[in-house]
């Protein structure tokens, strides 16, 4: 059983307003044992937009369905063709403050985790480790027919092969990899299939439409139980993937903050939302605490 896509949300209530006080997100870190959950809005700064904020995506772009990706090979064209030179753009971008300081902040043994909703990789390029990836990573590539495991890497590489000299210029960059182009644009576009049993590729992450795999939200749930805190950074919390976790904890009487410039499905759960650029206040938080970032990576 599939979950129905959610891709928008709308307030249906009063939400308590946010505030700019970071003096929440100080005293959960400095106590210790937080869980960091993270979305798109953390990427932002590294030029990678997200799903719903200010100019996201979602105003111009449906994201492709895991039931249109299996439902014919012109989607699936599509979708390789978009991606392929999505991905150019991934390659590129690095952390920003807000990776690098979620990474110091496990450093200096404050986090019980972290589970980020993004399939970019920029936590781990940042130094964090552990990272729980909820919805997959663009990095790895799974045949749906017979299970194998593959590097995006190689799948690149074959996709150049295949498609010589294809570089046509996008309309914008989304954050699923999803690169903005035209009918006309993907039309001649060659799909190449799995080495080991010719089955259908298809990067190894959450589509849209899709579930999260069990073993991997039951791991998530054993770190809510295990946290003192759950710290949210940079998502609104729409789809239910990431929001299950904020109600268990706050089912369970853990206490959860949220930064997100804008209001979230999460807010009436969480005992403060920070409404300020993740980038700027997780600095701040640093500094307060006397937490040095390191070094850009």
């Amino acid at each position: 059983m599939r979950m129905r896509p959610t891709l928008s949300w709308t307030p249906t209530e009063d939400l308590p307003p946010g505030t700019t006080d970071l003096e929440p997100v100080v005293d959960l870190v400095r106590a210790g044992r937080v869980l960091v959950l993270t979305g798109a809005g953390i990427s932002t700064e590294s030029g990678i937009p997200d799903y719903r904020g200010e100019g996201g995506s979602l105003s111009r772009h449906t994201p492709m369905t895991y039931q249109d990706f299996t439902a014919g090979a012109p989607a699936r064209r599509r979708y390789w063709a978009r991606s392929h030179l999505g991905r150019r753009t991934f390659a590129r971008a690095r952390p920003n403050e807000g990776h690098r300081a979620v990474a110091a902040f496990a450093r200096e043994g404050a986090l019980a985790g972290v589970i980020t909703q993004n399939v970019d990789g920029l936590h781990q390029a940042a130094g964090s480790d552990g990272v729980v990836e909820l919805h997959g990573s663009l990095d790895r590539v799974v045949c749906l027919d017979c299970g194998d495991v593959s590097a995006r890497g190689e799948l690149a590489r074959r996709l150049e092969e295949a498609n010589p000299g294809f570089d046509p210029v996008p309309a914008a960059i989304n954050p699923d990899g999803d690169a903005d182009l035209t009918d006309e644009q993907v039309a001649g576009f060659h799909v190449v299939a799995c080495v080991v049993c010719g089955g259908v590729l298809k990067p190894d992450v959450v589509f849209f439409g899709e579930t999260v795999p069990v073993g991997r939200v039951e791991h998530c749930r054993e770190l809510v139980r295990g946290a003192a805190s759950v710290l949210v950074l940079g998502s609104s919390l729409t789809v239910m993937s990431g929001l299950r976790f904020v109600r268990q904890a706050a089912h369970a009487g853990t206490p959860v903050v949220i930064v997100n410039r804008d209001p979230t499905r999460g807010d009436t759960l969480a005992a403060a939302r920070v409404a300020l650029p993740l980038g700027v206040a997780l600095t701040a938080v640093a500094e307060r605490l006397d937490i040095d970032l390191g070094r850009p990576a």
